[in-house]
Parts: structure tokens; sequence; C-alpha cells
């Protein structure tokens, strides 16, 4: 459907019966993981055979996967992913914390984006799974007059089964436009000299607020299988050397950090070492009483870092004899993580609006 609130003029040297169209911008479509749109089942149900259909995510054969996930998985994880999100959820705003922070970064960034290039730039946000939709959000900003679009993935490293099939998604909506617009895509941000700056500003808040300062810090990734870095994937690399370089800037050794991967899913092995076993090993075996935990691949907290870290990862550390556990957030809106975020923007926009 055209939206006919969006003023209209004829090009400049168009005979009087052209067409009108919208005046021409650039947009800036930030896209984050999704959520449900509610807890009950059935709209879990619809968001998890979405999530868990992505062949970038299970890559098994749909003929042996299918009849699993639609038969078991499907008939009985809505339940316990819909209790997990009802702890976490957003109640005044009936929405997923990551939605409602997914709309805070939107208007922080669309703030600074007008600062720098006034009604230029249009920026707006979609979800890979649920809603707002990849597909609809291009079709808005193709109806606003955006003749040219950057992708920006919310994920700092890159991963097939993020800022991959994110941008397949993207790609996709392109497919379905009569008049695709110019297209780009942001390279993965992980070194980014004011991302690991607004990590480390996080640490030092969260010690300096402390009860007791950490033995050390755990920086938990989300995990993939171990086979994904065996066939190429660079997730696990990337997110080694985002934790040397935030260790670097904070001025620490090899003992006050770690980086370990979170959520396994399925029989394979994964990455490792696991934070739920880690964080456990760490206080038995090694005497690590306090730790903190911080999640640098999440670029806002989720059901992941809200109930997985502060919830059964907390539990498992306090089993093994923690005594002290620190969550810090992840950026969420925070001023410098806005500000690495547009510095991402602004260096990918250059060329179209220098």
């Amino acid at each position: 459907m055209r939206d006919d609130t969006i003023p209209k003029t004829c090009p400049m040297h168009a005979p009087d019966d052209h067409p009108k169209l919208p005046k021409p911008k650039v947009g800036v479509l930030l896209s984050n993981l999704g959520t449900p749109d509610d807890t009950d089942y059935w709209s879990m149900r619809r968001y998890l055979g979405e999530f868990l259909s992505d062949r970038r995510v299970i890559d098994y054969s749909p003929w042996l996967w299918q009849p699993l996930l639609q038969l078991i998985i499907l008939t009985k994880r809505p339940f316990t992913s819909g209790a997990a999100y009802r702890t976490i959820w957003n109640e005044e705003a009936n929405e997923s914390p990551l939605l409602t922070i997914t709309k805070q970064q939107n208007a922080a960034i669309t703030e600074t984006m007008k600062a720098l290039y006034g009604d230029d730039v249009l920026v707006d946000y979609c979800m890979r799974y649920g809603n707002p939709s990849t597909k609809s959000k291009v079709r808005a900003m193709v109806e606003a007059g955006c003749t040219k679009i950057l992708f920006v993935p919310l994920y700092p490293h890159y991963a097939g089964a993020t800022s991959a099939t994110a941008n397949d998604q993207f790609f996709r909506a392109l497919m379905e436009e009569k008049w695709q617009p110019t297209t780009r895509t942001i390279e993965p941000y992980f070194e980014h000299p004011l991302y690991i700056e607004a990590l480390a500003q996080s640490v030092e808040r969260a010690y300096a607020a402390a009860e007791k300062k950490p033995d050390i810090l755990v920086c938990s990734y989300h995990g993939v299988p171990k086979r994904y870095l065996m066939e190429g994937d660079p997730y696990h690399c990337q997110c080694q050397k985002t934790t040397r370089l935030l260790k670097e800037r904070l001025g620490w050794d090899d003992t006050q950090i770690a980086t370990t991967f979170q959520s396994k899913f399925g029989p394979e092995e994964w990455l490792q070492p696991y934070t739920v076993k880690e964080v456990a090993r760490l206080a038995e075996e090694d005497g690590k009483k306090n730790i903190a935990v911080i999640a640098p691949a999440f670029s806002s907290d989720c059901i992941e870092t809200l109930e997985e870290i502060n919830e059964e990862i907390k539990e498992s550390f306090e089993e093994g004899g923690g005594e002290h556990f620190t969550y810090i957030p992840c950026l969420n809106d925070d001023p410098a993580h806005i500000t690495a975020l547009s510095a991402v923007i602004e260096e990918n926009l250059k060329g179209w609006l220098d």
C-alpha cells in the first residue's frame, strides 16, 4: 500500500505529467535479532518456529530437522520460553526488553543523524524474526524516497547465524522491490576503538560501584557450533580479539579476564568453554568467589542476558561456591555506545553524504 502522506514532487526537468516522487533520501536501517509479540503459547511458537527454521541458525537437513522441530520442540518449548520471557517482560509497554531498547537506540541514532545530515537521512529499525519485519521496513523506506539504504545489523561480531542471516533477509526484501535502492551493509565493528572504549567504560563503572571488586571479568559471548568455526566462520576469532582489546584498554593481565560462550543448543559440540560450566569451575577450582560477567556480543539486553546470565549462569556460579556475582548490562542506549554506532554509520555513509 502506498503512503500518500509523504510529500511528493515531480523530478527536476521532468514533464508536467511525470509521476510525482518523494524527495530522495538515504535510509539507515538498524536490524536486531527479533522478539515474540507476546509471551503466550502461539506468539512464542510463531517466533521460535521462524527462528529455529532458519538454515543459518540450524543447518541440519530439513527432512530430519523439521519433523523434530514441528512435532516435538514446538509443542513444548513455547511454554518454557514464554515463562522465561515473562520474568523479564516490559509490562508497561507490553513488549520484550530487546524491543524497548532497540527503539531507544533508534531514537538516539535518529537524533545524531539529524544533527549531522538534517532531513537527508531516515533512520528506522527492523527485526530478523518477528515484528517489525525487515520486509515491511524496506518497503516503507522505499516509499519514503530512500534511493540508498545502509543496512546495519546490530551485532559487533560477524557470524553466519547473526549478521549473515540479517543480511539475507534484507536481500530477500530487496528482491521484491521494482526499483531497488542502492545498498550497503556495514562491516563488523568488534575492534572499533569507540566500541572498545564504550565496553571499557561500562566495566569501569561497574567495578567502581561493586560491593566487592570482582576477581575476574568473564566475557560471555553467544555460542555457535564448533563446526561453524572449522567451516570458516570468523566469529570465534573476532570474539577473542574483542576480549584482548578490552583487556589492553583496561590495562589488565590475562588472569583478570576470560572468554566464554553461552546458550548451547542441541547435541553437538559448541565453542568452549561454556559459560555456565566455567563460572562454577572458577568458583570451585580457582577460588574466584567474586566475578563480573559482561556480554560484548549483544548490543542490547535480551532473554540471553537478563534471564540466562542473570539467573541460570548466576545460579551455577553460586552453586559452585561463588559469593558475589555482578552482571554488567549490555551497552544498550548508553551515550558511548550511541557514539560508537553513529561513528560506524557515518564512516559507512561516506561517498553518499560527504
